[in-house]
């Protein structure tokens, strides 16, 4: 019996009709952004680096460079968190005079600033914005409690810094001792790696040889610092003014490595990152960057 073009056309026909209806996937690895500032053995700023120069590695895998930029342009949205306890005994208006100055210094139109004060409590003063007038009327409400809850204002600061777009910071003024013990280091530093932010904290040591000293204080925000990306600075000669200044170059001088995760550790909550410059020798550059980021975090763009 022969068969008929028009019978196996019958015949396929509901074949050809399935595979077109049958939806296509595209399974896309989110982009992860590392922000990553280079000094040379003096403390010097890097300038003038590639793409080619960095080599970037999770959990020791070669990743793609799939972004490379200068840093300059990209929004910035920066927290300024300011210890006010007995601890600092720190004049209130030169501090917040050193605040505007900072303030009016690095804020550019497409960047926000906020400002918390904390002490027993964490408090926002001024929420997100870029007008100076509202940060100097936040600036005139500090004032001083007793005890120094900086975990919980790294938390927090993180927490509300997350949603944003670009770089996001947490500048924190502060001796480091923490003495409402509510929120532990090891939160604070998995909220700000969960939500992107470097933490750049400025340490106030009113009396180095103080038998009060908190060294271990001082240590953790030095350490959180790091593993975020950011820098720690002391308040020394020329004051909170120059370490302010400090943060604004640092902050002017990063490189953004983007790239999409292939060949991922299965299994894995943290993912560590690791930037390298292969053409220079091993000592010859310092490079910060955060030290990875958790698998379960929320991915927020640059734009």
């Amino acid at each position: 019996m022969k068969i008929s073009s028009l019978m196996l056309a019958l015949v396929f026909a509901p074949l050809t009709i399935l595979a077109q209806e049958t939806p296509t996937f595209h399974v896309e690895s989110k982009l992860i952004n590392v922000f990553v500032n280079v000094t040379d053995a003096n403390g010097a700023i890097v300038g003038g680096l590639t793409r080619d120069d960095f080599k970037i590695t999770e959990d020791g895998r070669p990743q793609t460079i799939a972004i490379f930029e200068k840093q300059s342009e990209l929004p910035l949205s920066l927290t300024l968190a300011i210890d006010t306890s007995g601890s600092v005994r720190k004049d209130m208006s030169e501090e917040a005079a050193a605040a505007r100055r900072f303030a009016q210094a690095i804020l550019r139109q497409q960047d926000q600033m906020s400002l918390m004060q904390f002490a027993t409590n964490v408090s926002v003063l001024t929420p997100f914005t870029n007008k100076i007038s509202a940060i100097d009327h936040g600036l005139g409400q500090l004032h001083s409690d007793f005890a120094t809850a900086v975990y919980d204002a790294i938390v927090q600061g993180s927490e509300k810094l997350g949603p944003k777009q670009g770089r996001k910071v947490l500048v924190v003024v502060s001796d480091g001792e923490d003495t409402a013990q509510n929120s532990t280091y090891a939160e604070a530093l998995e909220a700000a790696l969960r939500n992107e932010v470097m933490i750049y904290s400025i340490i106030d040591v009113p009396i180095e040889a103080s038998a009060g000293r908190s060294t271990g204080g001082e240590h953790a925000l030095i350490t959180i610092s790091e593993q975020t990306g950011g820098k720690h600075f002391y308040v020394a000669e020329g004051g909170l003014d120059k370490a302010f200044a400090q943060v604004s170059d640092d902050l002017r001088t990063q490189y953004l490595l983007g790239y999409y995760p292939k060949n991922q550790e299965p299994g894995l909550d943290f993912h560590r990152i690791q930037v390298s410059i292969p053409r220079a020798a091993a000592d010859a550059f310092n490079i910060r960057h955060r030290t990875g980021y958790y698998e379960d975090a929320s991915p927020h763009g640059i734009n």
